[in-house]
């Protein structure tokens, strides 16, 4: 096994050609100051350490990557640009996939409606009023062919944000690429299947913990033996934060999370080196920039000295911490909205500054609605600006040495390990989980804040400081009730079509598979395959697995 090998300033590595919209390659980019300065591709202790001062070598692109995954960041490859997307019907969805390549988004992500985050058909009474409100409306395989007619799946990198029914939406895209007859050994992209989080903040879970692990394991497994590019777990720490955990809180639950996962697969007798590779990470990109910046690095170093000393991994690749970041939602306000490009641009910059992989940036009106095309596109010529403008990617961990930065990244792998410490002592995660302990701690870092800011010891520009009186209301958009009607039609079209035998017989085998050992996804693509809904299959496995109520802590 070999490491990567140190960037040096005379060995500068060209950057991949990047396209515009109409993709024709940008000329390589200059690595300059606006002013003409050239700009080495590495900055260490020896740019600035005096002739007789010992030196600091570490570097980006070797263990433990506190400074960055790969040697050369951005120089040598731009982060993918990521826009969330969906809204209404497959069909419209489609449409705004479409309109964010135009305007030169480097991948796809997928935002579902509230029913399908639950598992419930778009005619279910429960999901009367949300049908495609807050993302996108999926019901049977046919709706996951039309959210992705027309885009090549060996080329695009997609990302789904959805867990509780992850393993079906899974199984519903493979069998997609399968009718299209795209190979599954070539997709590249993400499904979050983070079941755990939601049990700590989110709260959009249906069976109880440990069978919503299993599923999530099943998906792991699965992909590492038959879909290799793919990520099948995006390991979250955003909601977590959006519902009022502190940085450390977010940093440490995630990567507690992340190493149950691990525990789990290792269980059923899979080698570490053999999926940990593909794991990824979803962090939030908060207001506090230097926080936010050593938060990511100290993820990094955790990550790594755990998957090497704890579990053992000797490929690189598993000690690799790899993160899509999202700018922080909870910190958009209805008020003075334009503020909140402002807010998204910084958050940005903090999570570029920190090292991602992948970014989205926030629209200026999610407060308000789903984002305007108007409002969304801004949002991604925030980062082309941050891209090809401001000089961020000219060198790799350009905060790298900075004593404020390092002494925050230490602090927070301190409090991160006394967390670690904390969950043990409880249980585990599975029983800190069902005592309510991740709730409790998000609860009172919540009203600890709300109480500065109440008192207006933190002030919120355009809420509680420099309020505006009079306001211009925004243009917002609206999604017409006729999606709910245009959906439940295509559902009942799908089921008039579809045979009830082979949905029935393909539904016996999820609960039979459940009630066993037996990895869950290939029974659940036959199901998807014959036109099973993500309601049906979803009522099977909870047949076998029951429905969970969460305590009140």
């Amino acid at each position: 096994m070999s490491q990567s090998q140190p960037l040096t300033a005379d060995q500068p590595r060209p950057p991949r050609a990047k396209a515009d919209p109409a993709g024709s390659p940008f000329p390589e980019q200059s690595h300059t100051t606006v002013s003409g300065r050239p700009i080495k591709p590495l900055y260490s202790a020896a740019d600035s350490a005096g002739p007789h001062e010992e030196v600091d070598d570490e570097r980006p692109g070797q263990y433990p990557f506190k400074r960055g995954v790969h040697a050369t960041m951005y120089r040598g490859r731009l982060w993918t640009m990521r826009q969330f997307a969906g809204f209404g019907t497959p069909r419209q969805t489609n449409e705004r996939f479409k309109f964010l390549i135009e305007k030169g988004q480097t991948g796809l992500s997928t935002a579902f409606d509230l029913p399908t985050l639950m598992g419930l058909d778009s005619d279910s009474p429960r999901a009367t009023g949300e049908v495609g409100r807050l993302g996108v409306a999926l019901d049977t395989l046919n709706d996951m062919l039309a959210l992705f007619e027309g885009i090549n799946l060996e080329q695009a990198s997609v990302s789904m944000t959805i867990n509780a029914p992850a393993i079906i939406v899974m199984a519903f895209y493979l069998a997609a690429a399968e009718e299209r007859g795209f190979d599954w050994r070539k997709l590249s992209g993400t499904i979050q299947n983070d079941i755990l989080k939601e049990f700590h903040a989110q709260n959009e879970f249906v069976f109880p913990p440990e069978p919503s692990v299993r599923l999530a394991c099943d998906v792991i497994e699965f992909c590492a033996r038959n879909v290799p590019r793919w990520n099948p777990v995006s390991i979250s720490g955003y909601h977590i934060r959006e519902a009022g955990s502190t940085a450390a809180q977010e940093l440490a639950f995630t990567l507690a999370d992340g190493f149950h996962y691990v525990d789990q697969c290792v269980a059923r007798g899979i080698a570490v080196d053999d999926f940990a590779p593909r794991l990824s990470f979803f962090f939030n990109s908060h207001n506090d920039l230097f926080e936010e910046v050593a938060k990511y690095r100290a993820a990094r170093v955790l990550w790594a000295e755990t998957l090497r000393n704890r579990y053992g991994a000797r490929n690189e690749a598993s000690w690799k911490l790899r993160c899509h970041a999202q700018t922080a939602g909870c910190s958009l306000h209805d008020k003075q909205p334009e503020l909140n490009l402002i807010r998204v641009a910084y958050q940005a910059l903090a999570a570029v500054l920190g090292g991602c992989q992948s970014l989205h940036t926030n629209s200026m009106d999610e407060a308000l609605s789903l984002p305007s095309e108007h409002a969304v596109t801004l949002a991604l010529r925030t980062q082309q600006v941050l891209a090809y403008e401001t000089g961020v990617t000219n060198t790799a961990d350009p905060l790298g040495g900075s004593y404020f930065v390092e002494a925050l990244t230490n602090e927070l792998k301190a409090d991160a390990t006394k967390y670690f410490e904390r969950i043990a002592a409880a249980g585990g995660m599975i029983a800190a989980t069902e005592a309510g302990f991740f709730r409790r701690e998000i609860a009172e870092a919540a009203f600890a804040y709300q109480r500065e800011v109440d008192a207006r010891r933190k002030l919120i520009v355009g809420v509680n400081a420099f309020v505006e009186p009079d306001e211009e209301p925004l243009e917002v958009r609206n999604v017409d009730i006729q999606v709910e009607k245009e959906q439940i039609a295509a559902l009942q079209n799908v089921r008039a079509r579809a045979s009830k035998t082979e949905i029935q017989s393909c539904l016996d085998d999820v609960r039979r598979a459940a009630a066993t050992n037996q990895n869950l996804v290939e029974v659940i693509i036959a199901a998807a395959k014959v036109r099973a809904s993500v309601e049906q299959i979803m009522n099977a496995l909870a047949d076998v697995f029951g429905r969970h109520e969460a305590k009140i802590a």
